[in-house]
């Protein structure tokens, strides 16, 4: 197999889970602006997603979000997904909107609080059971805003207690996703802040744990591809939440703030043997003034160009650079592979595997936005925390 037929084959084997909240209305915390068409559940969220795997080829699954996908029946969900031709993807977690957890969740002072919050992980880990999913993925907002509010070695204590639980109820083939998050909703602590914090208790936990890294969650200027290439080696890096920001956690399109960071991480993805293992690549994103679909399209190709870029760095020669020290011809390896215009490569991609090689212009097309305008009349449509 030459180089480029290698490159391919491994661009056909990628997957990109799309978020099921980003099919629905977001905005800021001054306004929420809905869009016509917008799904008014679950099934509708579904319906959408499939048609971003439709022009793209490598968005199977989808993620839910509970409660806010919250259904009678999961096993009629899954159903309903893989007759669109897509599967349920991470479960994802919500102990942040109940006035509960004012003072945290699994981490709160008060054991009755703690309870609550245990119990609707294991809820959800009931929901990956009948959804046939394969990741938890865990965030919390849990943290403190004044020195002495409460004991923070105490808190690590409350939040170890608590996954161990869940860890426990874990089956066969599943596993538990952690997340962290430099700041946000909390100002003075946060209880699982940095990578350190999630690599600690995912290694104390087990095989079946693991580090998510959510691009949007570090401060200014962090090397993140250091941190994927650490977590690689040391195989707990179980996932990405892809996305872009500016200042904060902004959640903005991946790759629109910093395409050539996202080149980087996706090397060392490659070099890692990421690419090839099971690191899930997901979304985590809202778009508050775009069109939902066509920003999700925009992102999963924002993901594989950065893939395909990543793929075609000569690593013999980048090998020869760094061991000879020459500085300037082992970054002059990569620049030229980030320089690389991949687009011809990826609609070549495209069209061997049967799809259209310009994925928006095909959606354009279809007629799917004009026909869920006309459809998707009456009832309240799926938005954050609804």
């Amino acid at each position: 197999m030459t180089e480029l037929a290698a490159v391919k084959a491994a661009l056909k084997t990628q997957a990109v889970e799309t978020p099921s909240w980003a099919y629905g209305n977001s905005g800021t915390r001054f306004k929420v602006f809905a869009q016509a068409g917008v799904p008014r559940d679950p099934f509708e969220k579904l319906d959408d997603a499939a048609k971003v795997h439709e022009f793209t080829g490598v968005a199977p699954t989808v993620a839910l979000h509970i409660p806010w996908d919250k259904v009678e029946d999961y096993a009629a969900l899954a159903a309903h997904a893989e007759k669109r031709g897509v599967r349920i993807g991470a479960i994802n977690s919500n102990t942040f909107q109940d006035d509960a957890y004012k003072l945290g969740s699994i981490c709160h002072p008060d054991a009755t609080v703690r309870r609550k919050a245990v119990d609707h992980l294991l809820e959800c880990v009931d929901i990956m059971d009948a959804t046939a999913s394969r990741d938890l993925k865990l965030w919390f907002a849990d943290g403190t805003n004044y020195p002495g509010q409460d004991d923070i070695r105490s808190r690590q204590d409350r939040l170890a207690e608590g996954l161990a639980e869940v860890y426990e109820r874990l089956g066969e083939g599943q596993r538990m996703l952690l997340e962290y998050k430099l700041f946000e909703p909390a100002f003075y602590t946060t209880d699982v802040p940095d990578w350190g914090t999630a690599y600690a208790h995912c290694l104390k936990l087990g095989e079946k744990a693991q580090v998510v890294v959510d691009t949007g969650h570090h401060a200014p200027g962090t090397n993140i591809e250091f941190i994927v290439a650490t977590l690689l080696r040391e195989g707990k890096l179980g996932g990405f939440d892809f996305n872009s920001r500016f200042y904060a956690d902004d959640d903005l399109m991946v790759g629109a703030a910093d395409p050539f960071q996202l080149f980087r991480i996706m090397y060392e993805v490659v070099r890692g043997g990421g690419f090839t293992s099971d690191v899930a690549f997901m979304l985590d994103q809202c778009h508050n003034i775009e069109a939902k679909i066509p920003a999700i399209i925009r992102s999963v190709m924002n993901v594989q160009e950065a893939t395909a870029k990543a793929l075609l760095v000569d690593g013999s020669a980048l090998a020869a650079a760094q061991g000879s020290g020459d500085v300037l011809e082992a970054n002059a390896v990569l620049m030229d592979a980030y320089n690389t215009d991949v687009r011809p490569l990826l609609r070549e991609v495209r069209e061997e595997s049967g799809l259209d090689p310009e994925p928006m212009k095909a959606y354009r097309s279809c007629g799917w936005a004009e026909k869920v305008v006309a459809e998707r009349v009456g009832g309240e449509q799926a938005g954050w925390g609804a």
